[in-house]
């Protein structure tokens, strides 16, 4: 794929416009602005999209409960891709999911707590379809889960969880995740998928399990093809969503790798990039 120039330039390159039925916007670093917040213009536009038949996808590694808390006034005009593709729900019903064997809970939990005796400053997160589960307590590891998951059980031992199907393990990482944490996890690469999700976050899914999958599974369901699929993204665990969708945005504060991978590039998150590009590509009024 060709870098272009950043979207004010590159729009010239959309004429006519494109037949655009399905939208997916990570939300840290993408959709969201630098103080955590969406922009005001989202919820209107959102509801102009379902009018026209398109489909506003938030994609991200949080859990499903907070999307749907941040999103809870125009929820039944989206559908969520949440837990880095394991998990995607619409109106309430399931659409796919991608689930991790017990066993496999078990080694991760194990894995993570080795770390952690070692004398890395991390804690783990099991994040399952009816709630996450932690048994770390402390208020600044509580705090920083608190931001990505709304449903939090505190529980003895993560390993002995029952009575749930479990998406993601995900590990919060005080220093820098993607060089201790990730490398601590590299072992299980061949069987799971391993992911930098974040600055602190590293999480670990079904090998099938990951954003371009699940965008691939709606297409699907919603007859929807690449050529007619627009996604946004800015981190590592985007990179496969730059694959299945033909008009794939690297916002312009995204990871050097992720910039490569994507086909165009739009501003950056802190300059409302994810409004303005689909505002401007469409031929809508929410540019500013």
């Amino acid at each position: 794929m060709t870098q272009t120039a950043p979207i004010d330039v590159a729009l010239q390159a959309f004429d006519p416009r494109p037949d655009i039925r399905l939208i997916a916007a990570d939300m840290d670093g993408t959709l969201l602005d630098d103080s955590d917040a969406l922009p005001d213009a989202l919820f209107p536009l959102v509801h102009e999209l379902h009018r026209r038949g398109i489909t506003f996808c938030p994609a991200s590694g949080r859990q499903y409960f907070n999307l749907l808390e941040r999103f809870r006034d125009v929820a039944d005009d989206m559908v969520f891709i949440a837990e880095n593709g394991a998990y995607v729900v619409g109106r309430g019903e399931e659409i796919s999911s991608e689930c991790l064997a017990p066993d496999d809970v078990g080694h991760l939990v194990a894995a993570i707590r080795t770390l952690a005796t070692s004398g890395a400053d991390v804690g783990a997160v099991v994040g399952g379809k009816r709630s996450a589960y932690v048994e770390r307590r402390d208020p600044a590891f509580l705090a920083q889960v608190g931001r990505y998951f709304t449903r939090i059980e505190v529980v003895e031992d993560l390993r002995a969880v029952t009575g749930d199907e479990f998406v993601k393990v995900a590990v919060y990482d005080f220093g820098d995740a993607e060089r201790t944490s990730a490398p601590s996890l590299a072992r299980f690469r061949d069987a799971l998928q391993v992911v930098v999700s974040g600055e602190h976050w590293v999480d670990v899914m079904s090998r099938s399990a990951n954003k371009g999958d699940a965008i691939r599974r709606l297409q699907a369901t919603l007859g929807v093809t690449a050529d007619q699929t627009m996604v946004f993204g800015d981190f590592l665990n985007d990179l496969e969503m730059m694959d299945a969708a033909t008009y794939s945005f690297a916002m312009d504060n995204a990871h050097p790798d992720l910039r490569a991978r994507a086909s165009y590039l739009a501003p950056a998150n802190s300059a409302n990039g994810v409004v303005r590009t689909i505002s401007s590509v469409l031929g809508l009024p929410w540019t500013a």
